[in-house]
């Protein structure tokens, strides 16, 4: 499998993640005051969106990619 196709598969793989879990969850972890030793710290968590459309365009580009590394394939 030549490097175009591996792209392809990697960006066909994130569009169907993309379409599987379409809002997910990070936390970050900050320090808001520090005392000498002790520390007080918060966590922050933040929700993300994936777009349908995006999920759907970048799915149809790897389905994409891995067609035109099989056209370069056969030619060769």
């Amino acid at each position: 499998m030549n490097k175009l196709a591996m792209g392809g598969v990697v960006l066909a793989l994130l569009g169907i993640l993309g379409f599987a879990i379409p809002i997910f969850t990070t936390e970050r972890t900050k320090d808001v005051a520090k005392i000498g030793d002790m520390k007080l710290q918060a966590t922050e968590s933040t929700s993300h969106i994936v777009p349908p459309m995006l999920a759907g365009g970048v799915l149809i580009l790897g389905i994409l990619l891995i067609g035109v590394s099989g056209l370069q394939r056969r030619r060769d």
